[in-house]
């Protein structure tokens, strides 16, 4: 599961990054792929593919969000897989940037994906073979980037949702999955604005630290077609629960380091890790 001939697969944010690799992945193995972006533009390099079909879906509008989701889910007879990637970055002080920023993100991100997981949780639960649900996530989740408090919030909850829903299909045939990728070398924090000059000098300063330590650390990250395979491999053999894929650093040496030392060491090294002073 899914099979490599015609298994329908649902992604969202398929048109770049780790989103794009899970489409050309699934879509190598045989599977039929409705891959979302905000635009279908943005899409029309994979849908030079025949198995590739195009789902206009903003985050931002949760009706219509569902109205699209839905439309596919009819289109393709019904989902085996169902991929939750879609999701963004947003860079500057909490305190400073104004608030209806943060709540457009949160909206987009934790409140009308988890509305988007309903629905798909439904039909999955109707399926007789079952199927898989993943919410990717973050290793955000574990280590918060700084300055980045929308996408923290919006990740964690994302976690946290996947784990409740282990408890409430474990006797289904539904395999909930939480995918926390670590950096990536995509063009997510291309997307992003550098941060605005804030009124305090220090808090300007460690906000550049911390641009500079993310653009340094996913300029070195794998490409993302790595965590579209460890993806892919979880998928098929059914696997429930929380999936950390990365670099060694992060995903093995940097949890385990945590786990045995003081939070208030592990915070510090952390800080350090993105020249916080």
């Amino acid at each position: 599961m899914p099979s490599s001939t015609s298994s329908p697969v649902f992604i969202t944010g398929a048109s770049a990054g780790i989103g794009a690799a899970i489409a050309r992945l699934a879509l190598a193995q045989g599977a039929e792929v409705w891959g979302t972006a905000r635009s279908e533009a943005r899409l029309a390099e994979l849908a030079e593919h025949e198995r590739f079909h195009p789902v206009v879906l903003d985050l931002d509008d949760a009706v219509g969000a569902l109205s699209a989701y839905r439309e596919a889910a009819v289109a393709a007879g019904g989902f085996a897989v169902v991929i939750n990637n879609a999701g963004y970055g947003t860079l500057g002080s909490f305190a400073e940037v104004e608030f209806a920023v943060w709540r457009q993100q949160l909206n987009a991100m934790l409140v009308n994906t988890a509305a988007l997981a309903q629905a798909q949780l439904a039909d999955l639960r109707r399926r007789a073979q079952g199927g898989v649900l993943v919410n990717v996530a973050s290793l955000a989740t574990e280590f918060p980037l700084p300055y980045m408090t929308g996408y923290n919030i919006a990740k964690a909850g994302l976690s946290a949702l996947s784990e409740s829903l282990l408890i409430e299909t474990r006797h289904t045939g539904v395999s909930v999955i939480d995918f926390r990728p670590g950096d990536f070398r995509t063009g997510f924090n291309q997307s992003m604005q550098r941060p605005t000059h804030s009124a305090d000098p220090a808090a300007t300063a460690d906000q550049e630290a911390a641009w500079n330590a993310l653009e340094a650390n996913l300029n070195a990250a794998p490409p993302p077609e790595r965590a579209a395979r460890d993806l892919w491999r979880a998928i098929e053999r059914r696997h429930r629960g929380m999936l950390r894929s990365g670099d060694w650093f992060q995903t093995v040496l940097a949890p385990l380091f945590q786990r045995l030392v003081p939070t208030a060491l592990a915070r510090a090294v952390r800080w350090r890790y993105f020249g916080l002073r």
